[in-house]
């Protein structure tokens, strides 16, 4: 019996520590012309537990209609990468993302209200875009820069509302006039509690209504009773 109690009280203690953990994720993106490439960092206890994803764009395939990316993975402290796997995504795989997205709303009484409570624990420290952009033609460029303020205007307001932006957004848009061109770079660190995505979880395991879902894509197709949608 007293063993029991030790452990319960160890499990606990283990329950809490992970509750109260801060992740912080860190998010590059980097854009030129026809090459993108993404990295995500995650991080908790100080730097301690680190979790690396880098997912480059390699290629459009000639062979079929399909975007094949690249992804590495880093845990810790590793110098190289600990798995690298390169991917396929077709517009099917995308069509049944969306179509998970619609299940889920479907399913869910008040998701909105769980994600928005969620984000509001929501930390940004830091948000930089930069951006060059040209078509090769003053006038259609000077409309194009317009357009591109709009959105990142746009963008900004809806994080600032929905999160607690604790910096001040540095946003640059260059120009170019001479030629066309097509470059961005966003960096983004934002950060939050474990135990408050965990509620989120929660919420929605709570709120779930209408039986299992029907999944399409391959990474949720494991909790759909249609296990053929996912071949």
């Amino acid at each position: 019996m007293k063993w029991l109690v030790i452990a319960l009280a160890v499990l606990l203690l283990l329950l809490i520590i992970v509750f109260v953990t801060k992740l912080t994720i860190y998010v590059n993106y980097d854009h030129v012309q026809d090459n993108d490439h993404l990295k995500l960092e995650f991080r908790a206890w100080l730097g301690l537990i680190r979790y690396k994803l880098k997912i480059p764009l390699i290629k459009i395939d000639e062979n079929s209609p399909t975007v094949v990316l690249k992804e590495e993975k880093q845990m810790g402290n590793e110098k190289k990468p600990s798995k690298e796997e390169a991917k396929q995504y077709s517009a099917e795989d995308l069509l049944n993302s969306l179509k998970d997205t619609k299940e889920i709303l479907t399913h869910v009484i008040g998701l909105h209200k769980i994600i928005r409570k969620f984000l509001k624990k929501v930390t940004i420290k830091q948000f930089e875009w930069f951006s060059v952009a040209g078509i090769g033609d003053a006038a259609y460029t000077g409309i194009l820069i317009g357009a591109l303020w709009a959105v990142k205007g746009s963008i900004v307001g809806i994080i600032s509302h929905n999160m607690k932006l604790k910096v001040i957004p540095k946003i640059i848009i260059t120009p170019n006039f001479q030629r066309a061109i097509s470059k961005t770079t966003l960096r983004c660190m934002f950060q939050f509690r474990i135990g408050h995505a965990m509620l989120a979880g929660i919420k929605l395991v709570k709120y779930w209504k209408g039986g299992k879902p029907k999944f399409r894509s391959k990474a949720l197709s494991v909790f759909s009773d249609d296990k053929t949608k996912s071949v």
